[in-house]
């Protein structure tokens, strides 16, 4: 009789797909792709210039399809074959599910869906560009299914308990500011085992039972799985 698998609980952020080439909101000039946040991911910018948005987002959607996993989301799903693998993404690409994993939970939204920009629930798979004049079934036009800043994050409800349920939580690729996001590593059980892969770790001293691996998201994962062998 096989022994049940542990549940091992990831939190990925941007720092896994910039080695994917996807550039994030936080590169060192500060700009995302060369424009200020609030001009293409506010409620605001929305209303200013929606054709300004759907621009950007058309673009990252290109950028997207054009990506392919690297070594860090092949080496999570792989991790399937000993644990049961819950990955919880800030990341709005699908490239943890193109590299196999088979439970991935967005909080900030998805690339490849679009939504009512009245009622929420009206979501659409999208492969190509949305347009001015597109519109959902209640007639409002659609926008990308992207949580902006200034709005709330409705998925961080359903990452919670996941990462109460956790045996074994880790961190890859975020910078643990981006709220609500960065506080869920408050949620994990005290005295589970907790690894956090990055190439610039940020301050975590006051989490417990907590081992550093200050290496970029792909060598990294691949040092991450041997210290869970010995787990």
């Amino acid at each position: 009789m096989n022994e049940k698998k542990k549940k091992l609980v990831v939190l990925t952020g941007a720092g896994i797909s910039a080695e994917s080439g996807l550039k994030t909101f936080r590169d060192s000039d500060g700009l995302w792709e060369g424009y200020e946040v609030t001009e293409v991911a506010t409620p605001r910018a929305w209303r200013a210039n929606p054709q300004l948005v759907l621009d950007f987002y058309n673009m990252r959607r290109k950028d997207v399809k054009q990506a392919e996993p690297n070594a860090a989301h092949i080496g999570l799903a792989e991790l399937e074959k000993d644990f049961d693998v819950q990955i919880i993404t800030q990341n709005i690409d699908d490239l943890h599910e193109r590299a196999g994993s088979t439970k991935v939970l967005h909080l900030h939204g998805e690339i490849f869906k679009m939504r009512s920009e009245m009622d929420e629930s009206l979501v659409y798979d999208i492969l190509d560009d949305i347009s001015l004049g597109q519109l959902a079934d209640d007639g409002a036009q659609l926008r990308p299914h992207i949580v902006w800043f200034e709005e709330p994050v409705p998925m961080i409800q359903e990452a919670i308990p996941l990462v109460r349920s956790a045996d074994v939580f880790v961190i890859v690729g975020t910078s643990l500011v981006v709220y609500p996001a960065a506080g869920l590593v408050d949620f994990a059980k005290s005295m589970i085992p907790k690894f956090i892969v990055d190439k610039k770790i940020p301050y975590t001293s006051s989490i417990p039972h907590l081992l550093a691996i200050e290496q970029p998201a792909s060598t990294g994962v691949l040092a991450l799985r041997k210290h869970l062998e010995a787990l």
